[in-house]
């Protein structure tokens, strides 16, 4: 395990917070939604102010256990303000285009379960990853290894914050469970939802043990790395929570075929952007450091890609320096040298814009409600493939 980071304890707010909150992107990006049916910003608020609620009424109960278990609510409630609200902007649209009303307050609060879903496999996922930083702050296992310190408690901090996050993602993982149970929306409708919502988990989760096992066993296929990404992020984070908001709202089988046809490709899109910026992407957008990817081994499709066309001085090179938690950034430019140079980013782009046309083209033909929800779902499809951070 590496040495345990001192950050000052409560930690400080990220960067750019504010502008991420309010659906701003770095400068000289367009702002997505602008002018446009989507309103991400509106639905932010509502969001939030819906976990605003819901942990309003957790920090009664966790209070009336023990006053030290506010600092769990502090570390949701200061991790939850930063998620870009995508999968409850799919939920919610999902729910919009079976053809559930604008702005229903159930709807609102049973897309926001979403981010709590998020908040527990974030958590978990630092802690695999022993990630230092997540949104331009420190991860929550380092958060509580700092809050051990400060206290001056006994034994080493290390262990201590990995437990305390393996705890805290475990409560998120409930919590979601609670805040979609309990939304307002009638029993039927949730009895249909929580088969899609626990198809969901065991997905992701499924998803997150093949991506540990690739990386032990030290896999650089495309195949195993195409199959994490739909595990592990694309049905997780389109196809199922566009499946839940149309069940939801009575979504026919057509429909649901349908969101299943546009999100699974939208959903890899996502994830091979995601893998993009992990290497190439700029810290102060992205939150977390350049080339962290490249330090923790991460088994991506573009390593993948690399891998399978590069030269042998090149792979050699490559391999070198992959995974090396020491790495500085001489090392990283000299392997994003080697991606660039084998044409692996070049094809993962035109993978990605590849799946996007899939996608696009199964909305255009998508029994949806409303040509607003159409609409929506495309100015989403930008905003999840488009992005820098």
């Amino acid at each position: 395990m590496p040495n345990t980071t001192h950050v000052p304890w409560p930690p400080p707010a990220p960067a750019g917070a504010e502008a991420a909150a309010a659906g701003e992107t770095a400068p000289g990006h367009r702002r997505a939604d602008a002018g446009h049916v989507l309103d991400l910003p509106g639905l932010r608020q509502r969001v939030d102010a819906a976990l605003d609620r819901f942990l309003d009424e957790r920090a009664a109960e966790l209070r009336a256990i023990d006053p030290e278990l506010d600092v769990q609510l502090d570390v949701v409630r200061s991790f939850v303000a930063g998620g870009k609200r995508l999968r409850p902007a799919f939920c919610s649209w999902g729910w919009r285009g079976a053809g559930g009303e604008a702005d229903d307050p159930r709807i609102v609060t049973a897309s926001a379960a979403l981010e709590l879903l998020q908040t527990a496999a974030i958590v978990h996922d630092d802690v695999m990853d022993a990630s230092d930083t997540r949104r331009g702050r420190p991860s929550v296992h380092r958060q509580f290894a700092s809050l051990h310190a400060t206290r001056r408690w006994d034994g080493p901090a290390e262990p201590f914050g990995i437990g305390a996050a393996l705890l805290l993602g475990d409560l998120c993982l409930c919590w979601s469970d609670e805040m979609l149970r309990g939304c307002g929306l009638p029993n039927d409708r949730l009895l249909a939802a929580f088969r899609y919502f626990d198809l969901m988990r065991t997905e992701v989760m499924a998803g997150q043990y093949l991506d540990l096992v690739n990386q032990a066993a030290g896999t650089s296929s495309v195949p195993a790395a195409m199959r994490v990404v739909r595990y592990k992020s694309a049905k997780y984070t389109v196809e199922r929570p566009l499946h839940l908001g149309g069940v939801l709202a009575g979504a026919s089988p057509q429909l649901l075929a349908a969101y299943s046809a546009y999100g699974i490709p939208l959903g890899e899109a996502f994830q091979l952007r995601d893998d993009v910026l992990g290497i190439f992407g700029d810290p102060q957008v992205t939150g977390k450091p350049a080339g962290d990817d490249l330090r923790e081994g991460k088994r991506t499709v573009l390593v993948a890609k690399t891998l399978e066309a590069a030269t042998p001085a090149q792979a050699e090179r490559f391999r070198t320096c992959f995974g090396d938690r020491d790495l500085d950034s001489g090392g990283v430019a000299e392997l994003r040298d080697v991606i660039v140079a084998t044409g692996a980013l070049a094809t993962v782009e035109r993978l990605i814009a590849e799946l996007t046309d899939a996608a696009s083209t199964a909305l255009a033909k998508a029994p949806v409600a409303t040509e607003d929800a159409r609409s929506a779902l495309g100015e989403l499809a930008r905003l999840a493939t488009q992005r820098s951070g």
